[in-house]
């Protein structure tokens, strides 16, 4: 890593080791960036497992809230130089390089607080709000790294992002519910027949393939809609979107090739399959055919 202090170095490894061990299905898209661009890349998603690892604690609503707060700070002094922590050493080197805004990351903290208290969405535009701080922010902070060529990226970015929670969401709404969460929203579940009992308890009726079938296809809406954020940006970055959206695209087709059965296992993609995946995408990435997106 030339031209960084040994501390700064040491940071970004500690970062690089957490995306390695945690990051599933980001570290196959994360690997196709420049080495300086990936390195920013691994402090952002280390400082977000920080946060959601804070969530996921045997802690009192009060104490995490708390931490939060003081994670915050410390991003506060990430900003101005005076980082201590090696998660945000690594930030603080990043802000420097990229000019990356500090609101975003804390809106990351304020989505975490946020899911702390709320557990259901009575409406799409509810959820939104919250997918916004956990995921459309993220998005923003990629492209911020990136380098990009028209501001219109950001809203493109912060549909990858809303179709990536989306997705995480159809996903794991097994695991959110025996956390007593409900993300889909509530006037949505009601329109279409179905309940938060049935969903509690894992029913998979005709009423329940057509809410998934609804919310997949909303997914795949915002997908499509992102795919114009790959020719704005930098060439050499444009890959880690683009295996992104490939790869989460790829979990929406196995549930509903499932019959949206989230319940009965947790559905992704296996390890060959988003190597095979990767490749594909990062190869598309790559052609100059990806400008012909930017007119449609």
């Amino acid at each position: 890593m030339n031209g960084m202090s040994g501390t700064v170095e040491l940071a970004y490894r500690h970062c690089r080791h957490i995306a390695r061990e945690q990051a599933r299905n980001f570290y196959y898209a994360f690997v196709t960036l420049p080495k300086r661009k990936r390195l920013a890349i691994y402090a952002a998603y280390a400082f977000c497992r920080l946060c959601d690892d804070i969530a996921d604690e045997e802690l009192s609503l009060e104490v995490k809230i708390d931490q939060l707060a003081e994670t915050r700070q410390r991003l506060a002094d990430a900003f101005v130089g005076k980082a201590q922590e090696l998660v945000f050493i690594a930030l603080q080197d990043a802000f420097r390089e990229f000019n990356i805004p500090l609101e975003y990351f804390e809106d990351v903290t304020r989505g975490v607080e946020m899911d702390l208290t709320q557990t259901r969405y009575r409406t799409f535009d509810e959820l939104q709000s919250y997918c916004y701080k956990v995921a459309c922010s993220v998005g923003l902070i990629c492209i911020q790294v990136f380098g990009y060529n028209d501001s219109q990226a950001k809203d493109h970015a912060i549909n990858l992002g809303l179709a990536m929670q989306l997705t995480n969401i159809l996903r794991d709404i097994k695991e959110d519910a025996h956390r007593g969460r409900i993300y889909i929203p509530l006037d949505e579940i009601e329109a279409f027949g179905y309940s938060e009992e049935e969903l509690q308890q894992g029913v998979i009726n005709e009423q329940f393939r057509a809410l998934m079938a609804f919310q997949v296809k909303r997914a795949r809406h915002y997908f499509e809609t992102s795919k114009r954020l790959l020719p704005l940006l930098s060439m050499r970055s444009r890959a880690c979107p683009g295996v992104l959206g490939g790869l989460y695209s790829g979990v929406l087709d196995r549930i509903e090739s499932a019959g949206y059965d989230v319940f009965d296992r947790r559905i992704g993609l296996s390890t060959p399959q988003k190597l095979m995946l990767t490749a594909k995408l990062w190869a598309e990435s790559l052609t100059p055919s990806i400008h012909r997106l930017r007119e449609s």
